[in-house]
């Protein structure tokens, strides 16, 4: 997304949906990478246990 389409986004719908989509998208990924984390984690404690 280039600057000329953000710009056009937000005249278009407004501040507050524009920032709350784009916090959106940086939840979802944050998500996905704790995810990872996690089940990255939930292996190398069962390897240890074994």
């Amino acid at each position: 997304m280039g600057i000329d389409e953000l710009i056009s986004q937000i005249a278009n719908t407004g501040f507050p949906i524009v920032v709350s989509c784009y916090l959106l998208i940086r939840i979802e990924t944050k998500m996905s990478e704790l995810t990872n984390s996690i089940n990255e984690l939930s292996n190398s404690i069962e390897n240890l246990i074994k």
